[in-house]
């Protein structure tokens, strides 16, 4: 696989169009387009308060944008009610954060199945899936372990597996590196973007570091809430 991930992207699978959200008065997002295509690898980087994460979030339908919209295979996503945000939530999107976010009480397993399970599947088909997507990110033997049994990498990879397990359309990556060591930020990433791209999921990953933002096709710079500049690897 080269360096640069996601270098063939095809038809658009996510969109936002003027998006603008305010924090008393401030403008964490300014009037934003954004087009996503289906396998897509985009980083998205800036200084802190640039709106970053009030990106990631408007797009993946966690906040509403005061004005604007976002669209998932052309349809909008802003019409939907909190009920069918959620369901698309988990359904279309995947999510990987700085924080696992993994439930301390369950196994790997049982994280990784947790969205299938949530979704309604069988239990042993839920389990038998992650058990797959474990296998994939490099866990075998792992899966009855507890988040606290698990170093940082391996807990990520555990969030990867449950980010993935239900082939979602677009996976938002929030920091995802920020905790770790720069050689298994990499190693995580690249265990992230393999897997992805067999899924054919974009990815859309907010990030400081400037060796995981190379790794996208595409990246995009916000200042001030505006798109400052978009590259082209």
């Amino acid at each position: 696989m080269n360096d640069r991930e996601g270098t063939t992207v095809t038809a658009p699978v996510l969109t936002g169009r003027g998006l603008t959200k305010q924090y008393g008065g401030v403008h964490a997002l300014n009037n934003v387009d954004i087009t996503i295509g289906a396998g897509e690898v985009l980083s998205v980087v800036g200084p802190s308060g640039s709106g970053k994460t009030s990106l990631l979030q408007v797009l993946s339908g966690i906040l509403r944008p005061d004005s604007g919209d976002v669209f998932l295979d052309g349809q909008s996503v802003g019409t939907l009610s909190e009920a069918a945000r959620s369901e698309l939530r988990r359904t279309a999107f995947g999510f990987v954060f700085q924080s696992t976010m993994l439930v301390a009480e369950l196994t790997a397993e049982e994280n990784a199945a947790l969205p299938l399970l949530l979704g309604g599947m069988p239990r042993h088909e839920a389990v038998s899936t992650a058990r797959d997507w474990l296998h994939k990110l490099g866990l075998d033997g792992l899966a009855g372990r507890r988040p606290g049994e698990m170093s940082g990498g391996q807990a990520q990879r555990v969030a990867i597996a449950r980010a993935l397990a239900h082939r979602p359309r677009v996976i938002f990556a929030d920091e995802p590196t920020g905790a770790l060591d720069s050689r298994t930020g990499q190693d995580m990433m690249s265990a992230l973007l393999t897997s992805a791209l067999e899924s054919n999921a974009a990815v859309v990953v907010v990030t400081h570091d400037a060796a995981i933002a190379a790794r996208a096709r595409r990246r995009v710079e916000l200042s001030d809430g505006r798109i400052a500049e978009e590259v082209y690897a």
